[in-house]
């Protein structure tokens, strides 16, 4: 199951995922991350927590990252866990999504 919860940093939506993000739960992730893109904010989706990601999962992600970059906004991922950096290297994502080791790192980046 996939908990998260959700912080506010300026203009980020920190959105803070926990569990498995599989065909089941990933609907809840998906809402969640383009919610906050209509609403203009940047996001960062902090992944420490994860304990498995599937294609579905993988593909939410996409989806921010494709919204956000239209939308000039930010999206980035923020201390994902070892399984998670394993699935994103496998897929070549690592170097498409900016990733970010804490989320101080990745606000500075942003300027936020």
């Amino acid at each position: 199951m996939t908990k998260y919860n959700t912080t506010t940093e300026g203009n980020c939506l920190i959105i803070k995922l926990s569990g498995d993000i599989d065909m089941q739960t990933s609907p809840d992730a998906r809402a969640q991350i383009l919610a906050a893109l209509n609403d203009k904010h940047h996001v960062l989706v902090e992944m420490s927590a994860v304990e498995y990601i599937d294609s579905s999962g993988i593909a939410n992600l996409v989806e921010g990252y494709q919204t956000a970059k239209s939308n000039s906004l930010t999206f980035g991922l923020v201390d994902i866990s070892q399984m998670t950096r394993q699935v994103l290297e496998l897929a070549k994502l690592d170097q498409i999504f900016p990733i970010f080791d804490s989320v101080n790192d990745a606000l500075s980046e942003i300027g936020e």
